[in-house]
């Protein structure tokens, strides 16, 4: 665990060793996926040797998809991070799911759409440090997440995190044409860091972020984002524009 000492100062720059790359860890969730697909290549490859080379790239394949990676937060109570890797597809004002206005309130709020692909981690984390103040399960339909209806129509899961400061941002797990599994890992009344793993969608899918008021977005349409890491928004921040290039 790492230590939550402040690191040494030099010159106002803080000194850190340096960071090594290291192999990602396969999430708990997907090791049983991985041991099937392992054992169907061996099955297969008894059969006829023919089989084994697609069938281990596929394991291959299932394990890089449930892959964990170690991601570093910034810190600051100003800072809503993303919840997803992926692509950001949509920034736009939408009125508050009816699921979430509980919580949320009436009205409108900018949701930051991120799409995330068969080939991107699926581990979704907490956007902001805080406790989880509402988790709501809707089935549905497994519409192409790319899709704005995808958001109102798809099988979906809905997670409302309270900050410190009483700022709420609400987000949503939502399903694609593969995804056939929303998985959560916190329930309500958790208090949880942010960047902290809070669930994962099999297989493909999509995570739609709604952004307080006075937050405004730190990321452009098109840019990648990485859970834990990208910054989606920031409260008193002008938003952010950016050039595809």
């Amino acid at each position: 665990m790492p230590s939550l000492e402040k690191p040494p100062q030099h010159g106002g720059v803080p000194v850190t060793t340096t960071v090594k790359w290291r192999f990602p860890a396969i999430h708990p969730e997907g090791q049983k996926f991985t041991a099937i697909a392992f054992g169907i290549t061996l099955l297969a490859t008894i059969l006829s040797k023919v089989f084994f080379w697609p069938l281990l790239g596929v394991t291959i394949w299932v394990a890089a998809f449930f892959r964990d990676p170690v991601r570093t937060t910034p810190v600051g109570d100003d800072l809503v991070v993303s919840p997803a890797d992926g692509l950001v597809t949509m920034i736009e004002r939408v009125p508050v799911p009816r699921e979430l206005s509980g919580e949320l309130g009436e009205g409108s709020r900018v949701r930051v759409s991120v799409f995330m692909s068969v080939f991107d981690v699926h581990i979704n984390r907490a956007p902001i440090a805080g406790t989880i103040r509402q988790v709501v399960y809707i089935s549905g339909k497994f519409l192409n997440a790319d899709l704005d209806k995808a958001s109102e129509e798809n099988e979906r899961q809905h997670f409302v995190v309270e900050g410190h400061d009483g700022r709420k941002v609400g987000f949503t797990q939502i399903a694609g044409l593969v995804a056939r599994r929303i998985v959560a890992f916190a329930k309500v009344g958790d208090i949880v860091a942010a960047g902290q793993r809070v669930g994962l969608i099999r297989f493909g899918s999509r995570v739609d972020v709604y952004l307080p008021d006075g937050c405004a977005p730190q990321v452009a349409l098109g840019q990648r984002a990485i859970a834990g890491e990208t910054v989606l928004g920031r409260h008193g921040a002008l938003p952010a524009t950016g050039v595809a290039q």
